[in-house]
């Protein structure tokens, strides 16, 4: 049977629809094309943790860059008129001095699962961002909506100009991924590109051994094990002191904090979860002497026959700082693409 002229009409109706909508498809896919973003590491350092709900791209990196460093992520909350890098500074490692407290380095927390000193949050960078965003800050997305520019720019990473407190948790869990320090001079050792001095490496000799028993707590190659001990910072514990144990309630988590990474440690002073060593010879002399005994010091704080003592001697403290320093990232410090975009 010949087909009617009908027929032939309603063919050419129905391919000419599936081309305009064809068209629409290609359109909208290519409003909402984004790029894929690598993350880069050194091959020893272990696989970070990138959902795939959440993947690294160049679009979403860039907004969450500038909303690190724009006040108005805190336009609603008890913080007004702060950004997240107000209390971190690229030139510090991404944290400040402080009084009375202390401010955990923004570095290579793509890697880390426990957030906060005593481990508050944990899960991956979504999870510590929803905090950050829902409780800390209290973003108010209403004022992020009325920016000129935002809705753009979550648009572009997110296909979606209505902004959320979910993609703004996304955003900036992709900046923070990006936030990786992996070029210090000991990188550099390890990878074959430069030698240590014989001072440096001695200090590496006693930190990777049991002379120093840094590397158990501070493990390679992040330089923390991402977990909690009680390393005799005192006696007796109460208030904000009790650590982990306000989270868990296990009496052995009493008193013990987050490790906090060693990269750009020299950087980084106060140390400890209260600040309360202003130097690196002060900490070095708290590991050798000056731990305190209680019933939940971690064990990796003893020795056979004696209870806290290391009894390092001047030069192998001096070769242990030494060491320490070639932990700093000048790439990751004078990085311009982690710098404020403002």
């Amino acid at each position: 049977m010949r087909p009617t002229i009908g027929t032939l009409l309603f063919a050419l109706l129905m391919l000419a629809t599936a081309c305009r909508r064809d068209a629409r498809e290609d359109i909208g896919a290519e409003v909402h094309r984004t790029t894929p973003y690598t993350l880069d590491y050194p091959s020893y350092f272990p696989q970070p943790n990138i959902p795939a709900s959440n993947p690294l791209t160049q679009e979403g990196i860039t907004l969450g860059r500038r909303l690190y460093y724009d006040t108005l992520l805190s336009w609603n909350g008890p913080f007004q008129g702060f950004a997240c890098a107000t209390c971190h500074d690229q030139d510090r490692s991404f944290t400040v001095p402080t009084a009375g407290t202390n401010v955990l380095a923004h570095v290579n927390l793509a890697w880390s699962n426990h957030f906060l000193w005593n481990g508050k949050v944990s899960g991956t960078l979504e999870d510590v961002m929803r905090f950050e965003v829902e409780e800390f800050f209290q973003v108010d997305a209403a004022h992020l909506n009325a920016h000129p520019e935002y809705p753009a720019l979550f648009q572009q990473a997110f296909g979606s100009s209505s902004i959320t407190n979910d993609l703004v948790i996304k955003a900036l869990a992709q900046w923070f991924r990006r936030m990786t320090s992996n070029n210090s001079r000991f990188d550099q050792y390890m990878k074959g590109e430069i030698s240590l001095t014989p001072q440096e490496m001695e200090g590496a000799m006693i930190f990777l051994s049991e002379i120093g028993d840094c590397f158990h707590c501070h493990a390679l190659p992040l330089m923390t094990d991402n977990a909690f001990h009680n390393i005799g910072l005192s006696a007796s514990f109460s208030g904000t002191d009790v650590g982990r144990f306000a989270i868990t309630g296990a009496p052995m988590d009493m008193g013990a904090f987050k490790t906090p990474t060693l990269r750009n440690i020299a950087l980084t002073a106060p140390y400890m979860h209260d600040g309360r060593f202003q130097t690196l010879e002060e900490v070095v002399d708290h590991y050798s002497g000056g731990v305190q005994h209680s019933a939940s010091l971690d064990p990796i704080m003893t020795k056979p026959g004696t209870i806290t003592t290391l009894g390092l001697t001047p030069q192998q403290k001096a070769s242990l700082i030494s060491f320490l320093h070639t932990l700093t990232d000048d790439t990751f410090l004078n990085d311009p693409e982690l710098a404020s975009p403002f």
